[in-house]
C-alpha cells in the first residue's frame, strides 16, 4: 500500500487558480472565494471561464478543457480550486495532459462531481483534496471548522504538538468497531460510480472508502453499493466511511432508512465501518486528501480519522 505524491504545501503569496470544470456558478460565488483565499495571503486568479456559462455548464466542454489544462500547466499556481460541482467534468477524463504536472505538482480542491478528477488525479499518480469550494468560501466564517481544516491542511500547519491532522465524531450505532489503516479514496458515490470499470476507477485493494452524495433516491444508492458488494469491491476494502447523504426523500422505499439499507448490505464485513461522518454536501464537510494514508479508529464513542 502505497501513498500518492503529495504537491507541496502552501505559502503566503501563492497564486491559486480559481476555475468551473462542471457547471456554472453565481458569480458571487467567484468574488467570495477570491476576497476568502486573498485573506489566508494568498494569490488568486480566475480561470477565463470561470464565470462563463453555456446552457447549464460553465463554459463548452474545450472552453472548460482549456481552462484546466492551462492550470495544469501553469508553473506559478499551486492550487487549482474548482468553483463548483454539478455535472460536467466527466467531459474532461481521458483528454488532459499531466507531462508539465509532473514537473510542478499542486493541490487540486473540490467536492461532488470534481470527485471524477480526483480520480484523474489518483490515476496519474498524485493526492488531491475532497474539500469545500467557492460557496463554502463565501458564506461561511472565519471560524469555519472546514475551512480552518483547509486552510491548515493547505499551509501544512499541524495542530500543535502534534504531526498529523484528525477528526473526530460521535459514534453511530451502526458502527461496525475497529481499527484499520489504509490510503483515502472515494467522495461522490454516484459520481466514481460512473467511472467503474474504466481506467480512472478507484483502486480497491486496501483503501480506507469513503463515499457521500446529494439528491439520490434510496434505491439507487442501494443499487449503487450492491454494484461495489457485487463487484468485488468491499472485499478489498481496509475500511468504510459513509458520510452525510443528503436531499433525498426518506420514503421507506426500501422497507427501512437508508442507512440501515446500506448497514445490511455491509453487516457481512469485518472492517470497520463508520456512518454519518461529516463530508458531503453539508457545512461541516472536512476537508479529505485522496490518496493519504489515515488510519480509522472505530470506538464505542467516538470515531478519529488520523492522517498526514
Amino acid at each position: 500500500m502505497e501513498s500518492l505524491i503529495y504537491p507541496p504545501r502552501l505559502c503566503a503569496g501563492d497564486r491559486v487558480i480559481i476555475l468551473s470544470p462542471s457547471s456554472k456558478i453565481d458569480k458571487t460565488f467567484l468574488r467570495g472565494a477570491v476576497r476568502r483565499l486573498k485573506s489566508w495571503g494568498l494569490e488568486p486568479v480566475l480561470a477565463s471561464h470561470a464565470g462563463s456559462a453555456h446552457g447549464t455548464y460553465a463554459g463548452t466542454t474545450e472552453q472548460r478543457l482549456r481552462d484546466l489544462q492551462g492550470a495544469l500547466d501553469d508553473p506559478q499556481a499551486r492550487a487549482i480550486l474548482c468553483s463548483r460541482g454539478g455535472y460536467g467534468a466527466v467531459h474532461l477524463v481521458g483528454r488532459l495532459d499531466f507531462a508539465r504536472f509532473r514537473q510542478q505538482p499542486k493541490w487540486l480542491i473540490g467536492f461532488s462531481d470534481i470527485t471524477a478528477l480526483h480520480n484523474v488525479l489518483q490515476h496519474e499518480g498524485f493526492a488531491s483534496l475532497h474539500a469545500p469550494m467557492a460557496r463554502h468560501l463565501t458564506v461561511e466564517a472565519d471560524d469555519d471548522p472546514a475551512l480552518l481544516a483547509l486552510r491548515h491542511i493547505l499551509f501544512g500547519q499541524y495542530p500543535e504538538g502534534t504531526d498529523a491532522f484528525s477528526y473526530v465524531c460521535e459514534a453511530h450505532r451502526l458502527n461496525h468497531r475497529g481499527t484499520c489503516r489504509g490510503v483515502l479514496r472515494g467522495g461522490n458515490l454516484s459520481v466514481f460510480y460512473g467511472l467503474r470499470g474504466t481506467p480512472w476507477d478507484i483502486p480497491a485493494e486496501g483503501a480506507l472508502l469513503f463515499i457521500e452524495d446529494v439528491g439520490e433516491r434510496p434505491h439507487a444508492v442501494e443499487r449503487m453499493l450492491y454494484n461495489l458488494k457485487l463487484g468485488g469491491v468491499l472485499d478489498k476494502l481496509s475500511g468504510l466511511i459513509v458520510g452525510q447523504f443528503t436531499e433525498y426523500e426518506e420514503n421507506r422505499s426500501l422497507g427501512k432508512p437508508l442507512y440501515e439499507a446500506l448497514a445490511d448490505i455491509l453487516r457481512p464485513y469485518d472492517y470497520p465501518v463508520c456512518f454519518g461522518f461529516p463530508v458531503g454536501h453539508v457545512t461541516q464537510n472536512m476537508p479529505l486528501p485522496c490518496g493519504a494514508e489515515a488510519v480509522l479508529e472505530v470506538g464505542k464513542k467516538e470515531v478519529k480519522l488520523s492522517f498526514k
